[in-house]
């Protein structure tokens, strides 16, 4: 039995958990669930990220204290949790007492140790608010191209990058007020003391997944830098130590925030495990994070050398999930799929959506997408149409004739094992979290299954007079059947299993007791397991997620992200009917991809198959129409510039997301590529 404490990301205490939320969390649930099925130790902890300037204003917009917003959003956070049964032990706050000793502790532990530097940052202060300002709450006039209304780090007009202070006509979208310059002491994590420690690190086998180890390679090659890890007051955090006024960036806290969420567990209601035996340097328990695609940097390399730099041991591992996308297309509140949790629970079985996103999870790290025809057809054909048929078919014959006992002998002894031995399959895939690969051969078994009651009929056999015994035989393997495919699928449908396990009288449930076949065994009376989805409520879940284009026509920006989606498919023409102004070209997203492999469309012959590098860990399916002036080989490893905000196009081989660029003059075809020292992710002007 191995000892496992396995975390999820913290949601940021500040809005709603939606679909694209539930992703990570359902993956780390279902593989919390078969890990304890196997018969392991498990403990899942996990809580809200519940500090930093947004909060705060959020707080202060809402008239409430910055503690009573947290409050009122973790309470929303664990209803939705709980609605799609993604069962934390224990599910606490950042802003805890717990987190804030262990947070003080780690940073007086790296001090000590040499790895805090004190220097002045310049920076833009609201004298209206009275506080420094980060880059998403200053706008101004491109130093460059002049274009009015950029934020405080990049134009969107020109791509120039620049420090906030170099805006012309700086004014804070906080207050209107004209920002001043000012100098403040800040305080520097010095990442660089921990260069060589970490590339080690992020190649220990299994430590995180290839391709995030790849790109990681990129931030080594350019050199770590110094983190500043402090925000000046106003700000919603903890203090740090002997430094009044300065405060503990939000990404200090919110990792310490798994080792405080873990402690708070203990005290609380599990005083038999111990900390230390967990977190102390050489612990030989595991420790795991599941996080998304967009965080890996955090965790990956200030969390791990903030850990060791304290003397902590690190996590035995990094699961990473891509994005979710609907539909093909990126979360959409015009189009209703911007679906939050609240909305689905009032419309559907969370049930369903669990079993949807184990069928596309794998350990990859790629991006997933709810297809909402596709979840329709999958769940009818699959649950209610495989396994829950074979109940159906079966039990009626056992309730109403044979007093609900099976009988007293198993007639398909082989069948029967052949389901018992693919649970050590099934298992396995589950442990290399190969979600869709167990769930593809549970749903084989239902086939065989359903294949064998086919042959058998026992509807026909009842009818013949001196089958009794026969059909008693048949309906009772069926049964069995039903049992090992139910058992296979408790860790995604925990709820299904319970009325399962209820009503075949069972004791256990996990995956040992599969290997007791039911003998002479009594059973309940069936009731309905799972109805079948209604495309009706689905279209009813997507309007009542949808917003007016009025209502979103203010595009909605962060540090992260500020480039805006387009749905244009035209291709342009010169010619004067053509023309198009200044705002409509800045709408188009240019960035440079690397090829890391290209391969012939089987069914085509315009098409290649090219996956693409996008930076930050993001990898693009792409088609192109080039085939007849390339071979693959001529195209790995190149780099080209692709438009990265194009509407993914469904297409007979599978989605295509993004264009790459390409010249021709009716004899040739040239892929565009950007100059030497390009690298993946940057924006083309």
């Amino acid at each position: 039995m191995r000892n496992i404490l396995v975390t999820n990301a913290l949601p940021y205490a500040n809005g709603p958990i939606h679909m694209g939320h539930l992703l990570g969390y359902i993956q780390a649930d279902i593989w919390v669930r078969a890990m304890r099925a196997m018969g392991h130790n498990v403990t899942y902890v996990c809580a809200d990220d519940a500090h930093g300037t947004a909060i705060m204003l959020r707080a202060e917009a809402n008239g409430i204290s910055a503690e009573q917003q947290i409050a009122n959003v973790q309470k929303e956070h664990i209803r939705d949790f709980d609605g799609f049964n993604v069962l934390f032990d224990h599910y606490d706050s950042t802003h805890s007492h717990e987190n804030k000793a262990r947070s003080e502790e780690i940073y007086i532990k790296n001090r000590e140790a040499g790895n805090i530097a004190i220097r002045p940052v310049t920076q833009l202060f609201d004298p209206e608010k009275g506080m420094f300002l980060s880059d998403r709450f200053i706008k101004g006039t491109c130093p460059k191209c002049k274009a009015e209304d950029q934020y405080g780090d990049a134009c969107e007009v020109c791509a120039t990058t620049y420090n906030a202070t170099e805006l012309l006509n700086p004014r804070s979208t906080l207050s209107g007020a004209t920002p001043i310059e000012k100098s403040s002491d800040h305080y520097f994590f010095k990442l660089p003391n921990f260069a060589e420690y970490l590339q080690k690190w992020t190649r220990d086998e299994g430590r995180l997944p290839v391709s995030i180890a790849n790109k990681l390679d990129e931030w080594f090659e350019a050199g770590l830098a110094d983190w500043d890890i402090s925000r000046d007051a106003p700000y919603f955090g903890f203090e740090i130590p002997d430094a009044p006024n300065k405060y503990f960036y939000v990404w200090v806290d919110a990792p310490i925030g798994y080792m405080s969420s873990f402690e708070n567990y203990i005290k609380t209601k599990r005083p038999d495990l111990s900390f230390n035996d967990y977190w102390e340097k050489d612990s030989k328990n595991e420790v795991y994070h599941f996080i998304g695609k967009d965080i890996v940097y955090f965790h990956a390399l200030f969390w791990p050398a903030m850990l060791e730099g304290a003397n902590y041991r690190t996590p035995t591992g990094l699961f990473v999930n891509g994005f979710l996308t609907v539909n093909g297309q990126k979360m959409s509140k015009s189009r209703g799929t911007f679906i939050k949790a609240e909305t689905y629970l009032q419309h559907l079985n969370p049930e369903y959506l669990r079993y949807y996103f184990a069928s596309k999870l794998s350990d990859k790290v790629e991006d997933s997408d709810l297809n909402l025809e596709d979840f329709v057809q999958k769940v009818n054909s699959d649950l209610v149409g495989k396994v829950v048929n074979i109940a159906s078919r079966c039990a009626k014959f056992i309730n109403t004739n044979y007093d609900n006992k099976l009988s007293v002998t198993c007639a398909e002894p082989q069948l029967v094992q052949s389901f018992i031995d693919a649970g050590d399959s099934i298992a396995k895939a589950y442990e290399a979290r190969e979600f869709s690969t167990a769930v593809r051969e549970i749903m084989a078994l239902a086939d065989k299954a359903n294949q064998y009651i086919d042959e058998k009929k026992p509807w026909a056999l009842a009818k013949i007079e001196g089958e009794e015994q026969h059909v008693h035989d048949v309906c009772s393997v069926g049964i069995n059947l039903f049992r090992q495919l139910a058992i296979y699928l408790a860790p995604v449908l925990p709820v299904l299993a319970t009325q399962v396990q209820d009503f075949l009288k069972l004791e256990s449930f996990d995956f040992e007791s599969r290997k007791h076949v039911l003998i002479h065994h009594e059973i309940a009376l069936f009731q309905p397991l799972m109805q079948r989805v209604d495309p009706k409520a689905v279209t009813a879940m997507v309007e009542a997620s949808k917003e007016s284009l009025k209502a979103t026509a203010t595009p909605v920006t962060t540090e992260k992200t500020k480039v805006k989606n387009i749905n244009k498919k035209a291709e342009p023409k010169i010619g004067d009917a053509d023309i198009i102004g200044i705002e409509d070209f800045i709408k188009v997203d240019l960035r440079v991809a690397k090829i890391l492999n290209a391969s012939i469309v089987e069914g085509s012959d315009k098409l290649l198959q090219l996956t693409l590098d996008a930076g930050e860990t993001e990898t693009r399916n792409v088609f192109s129409g080039i085939r007849e002036f390339y071979q693959p080989e001529d195209l790995q490893g190149k780099l080209v510039v692709f438009v990265a905000n194009l509407a993914p196009r469904k297409m007979r081989f599978g989605i295509s997301n993004g264009m790459v660029l390409a010249a021709g003059n009716g004899e040739g075809v040239w892929v565009i590529s950007p100059e030497t020292g390009a690298k993946p992710g940057d924006k083309v002007s």
